[in-house]
């Protein structure tokens, strides 16, 4: 099992080093037989504004599968014990969904319920983007089914998640929608330069979401 411990805005001690070793190799302790890698990234936010400022992020890659938490606090230590305790309760969920998979016959499918408006991505929110590229992060994308993506969301403790669907083998994202559930963004079928059809219900949106309810 390799790990990578990096730093940003922080020395990273060997005081620090040792005690992140044996934190997340204690989190991690019944969950080695499926861990290939574990990268952790220290950072401590220099802006006044930001609070609270020391935050610990843990992404651990399992047979395919990436788990990741994140954890902040005035505290790096502190950080540090909130991210280990979130990221081995993160692999007792998935080694339990693996568990549940193999015992049973059919593979659980997610409930459908009426479609919303794409506008609700961002109902409630000021978007915005950064002045720059401030970090770029590669992984695989093997094709798998929007309910084996729901359960990639519940993992990688994040809002949403990109995947490559089983079913047309396009880039899609699945999210979690304010007011609850999921739902999931594709792309629209077909080309016409850009410029949305208005001719009938059979026109495709620019983009289509399906919400999901929790399984």
């Amino acid at each position: 099992m390799k790990l990578v411990i990096q730093g940003k805005n922080i020395e990273i001690t060997e005081a620090i080093h040792d005690y992140v070793l044996q934190k997340i190799e204690k989190a991690v302790s019944h969950f080695q037989a499926l861990i290939t890698e574990i990268d952790v990234h220290l950072s401590v936010a220099r802006n006044p504004r930001i609070n609270p400022k020391q935050t610990a992020e843990v992404t651990v890659y399992a047979n395919g599968t990436v788990i990741r938490a994140e954890e902040s606090s005035e505290n790096l230590y502190a950080s540090i014990d909130l991210v280990a305790d979130k990221i081995a309760r993160q692999l007792r969920k998935y080694k339990e969904k693996r568990h549940d998979r193999k015992v049973q016959a059919q593979p659980k499918t997610g409930a459908a319920v009426a479609e919303q408006p794409v506008a609700d991505l961002l109902a409630g929110k000021t978007p915005s983007l950064p002045e720059e590229v401030v970090r770029t992060k590669y992984f695989a994308m093997p094709p798998m089914t929007v309910q084996e993506a729901l359960e990639q969301l519940e993992l990688v403790d994040h809002d949403f998640y990109m995947f490559r669907n089983a079913e047309t083998n396009e880039i899609n994202v699945i999210y979690e929608r304010n007011h609850g559930g999921y739902g999931v963004i594709q792309p629209r079928q077909g080309n016409d330069n850009g410029r949305t059809s208005r001719q009938g219900h059979d026109a495709h949106p620019s983009t289509e979401k399906h919400p999901i309810a929790r399984p």
